[in-house]
């Protein structure tokens, strides 16, 4: 189903409204400040922004250009809320999406510059988008070198599911890793020992290993979330390594 300019209009005020009246103006406040936001907040909490989001569109049989119509106006004004439900709009009927959509996509992380938005949107929606459609890992690769680090971060974690599961193309994600793993970004940083602790669920040895060779080169930060659940002495072996480096 399409929507036309006038039922989507009326769907978007009243994702709107609703969204509004669940939030709260001292956590506007709070949030605001904690993500360092230069978009207005009403102060509604992650689960209720998802849950009237779904509500809103689970008894609507959207077709792929009406779930982009939506989302692309939801996040058209500078409301935190109301971009934060265009992501859930997009992971909620991500499989409509196609390898064409990673342009747009790719628009809304450079537009977001918050993990808040960028997070979900890489994880899950382009996450799901590049396990349906192998051939976006060129798409990915471009990330992998752009000059924007939310950009960068994105394609990172846009391989965190299946590397999760135990699946996935590891790879790529340590060609990735390797490229990144001196920059002084915290959020880059933070995201390879996101990735590389996911990893050790399944992997530890894998995860042990290539952190051996590169104590020199790694973050704190990055050191601290890789090792944190590999077996104790093999994390203190690699924690030591790192701070006699």
């Amino acid at each position: 189903m399409s929507l036309e300019e006038p039922r989507l209009t009326r769907l978007v005020e009243q994702i709107e409204r609703e969204l509004r009246l669940a939030g709260t103006a001292d956590r506007a406040v709070n949030e605001k400040r904690y993500l360092k936001s230069e978009l207005e907040h009403f102060g509604t909490p992650v689960p209720k922004i998802r849950k009237i989001t779904r509500a809103a569109i689970k008894p609507l049989d959207l077709d792929r250009e009406a779930v982009l119509s939506l989302a692309v106006t939801l996040w058209s004004k500078e409301i935190h809320e109301r971009r934060s439900s265009a992501v859930e709009v997009l992971c909620f009927r991500g499989k409509l999406l196609q390898p064409e959509d990673a342009g747009e996509i790719e628009r809304l992380i450079r537009e977001a510059k918050t993990w808040a938005l960028v997070d979900p949107l890489a994880v899950n929606v382009t996450g799901g988008l590049a396990e349906r459609f192998p051939e976006l890992g060129e798409v990915l690769d471009r990330w992998a070198g752009d000059e924007d680090f939310w950009v960068r971060r994105s394609a990172m974690l846009a391989l965190l599911m299946p590397l999760r599961r135990g699946e996935g193309d590891l790879q790529r994600f340590a060609r990735y890793a390797d490229l990144m793993l001196e920059e002084s970004e915290f959020f880059i940083r933070k995201a390879i020992g996101w990735v590389l602790r996911e990893i050790s669920k399944q992997r530890p040895d894998w995860v042990a290993s290539w952190l051996e060779s590169r104590t020199s080169r790694a973050s704190g930060v990055t050191m601290r979330e890789a090792v944190k659940y590999l077996p104790e002495a093999r994390r203190e072996q690699l924690m030591a390594a790192y701070r006699n480096r």
